[in-house]
């Protein structure tokens, strides 16, 4: 998974329906359509990414979009350790600040650009695309509801406030995590990460 798809070019093997592994395929698919988005990616990036021949794509995964939506998939099952951080101990805000700074972290320390393959969809699909909408929606949904039973819980145990609405406070830090995503692809001064340090702790402190 960890290849670069510069090394995966120069490995390119036509292989045969039956030699390889969907799972695999589907992951090496899913690094590529991060890469380059889904107009960005050809077939033909697809076979040199996969190391599978055209047809065999095309067999085993019905189009291109169909195996951009099984990507998409699978993105939300690589990126699960996000929501697993809302489940270890500590208190309420303690774990959201632990996620948001996952966020900025993964941020800075991505050279190459790529963000948030789900937000990348969002803005490049979803908006005309039915069936990417649904799977985008399917994964803030799954991370609004983690925040939202976390927040309850907080709330029950007198951590959070009762007066709060559970239910925007998990909205407001899944668009905070989004944001912090926008704003470090979109800000490259000297003090960028202390530009996000700044949104972590207001929202920390808006709980």
């Amino acid at each position: 998974m960890e290849r670069s798809l510069q090394k995966r070019r120069q490995e390119v093997i036509v292989l045969r329906p039956k030699e390889f592994d969907p799972d695999d395929i589907v992951d090496a698919a899913m690094h590529v359509f991060w890469e380059r988005g889904y107009s960005g990616t050809s077939i033909q990036d697809l076979v040199e990414g996969t190391c599978l021949g055209r047809s065999s794509i095309y067999n085993a995964f019905g189009s291109k979009h169909e195996l951009y939506e099984h990507s998409l998939r699978r993105y939300q099952e690589f990126k699960a350790s996000k929501i697993a951080l809302l489940f270890e101990p500590g208190s309420a805000k303690e774990r959201v600040r632990r996620l948001l700074m996952d966020v900025v972290e993964e941020e800075l320390g991505d050279d190459k650009g790529l963000g948030c393959m789900t937000a990348n969809a969002a803005l490049e699909l979803a908006s005309h695309d039915e069936k990417v909408a649904v799977i985008v929606a399917q994964n803030f949904n799954n991370l609004e509801m983690a925040l939202y039973g976390m927040f309850s819980r907080a709330q029950e145990s007198g951590e959070i406030a009762s007066d709060k609405n559970a239910r925007a406070l998990s909205r407001f830090v899944l668009n905070t995590i989004q944001g912090l995503r926008v704003l470090s692809k979109g800000y490259l001064g000297q003090n960028r990460r202390q530009l996000l340090l700044d949104v972590v702790d207001v929202t920390i402190h808006a709980l």
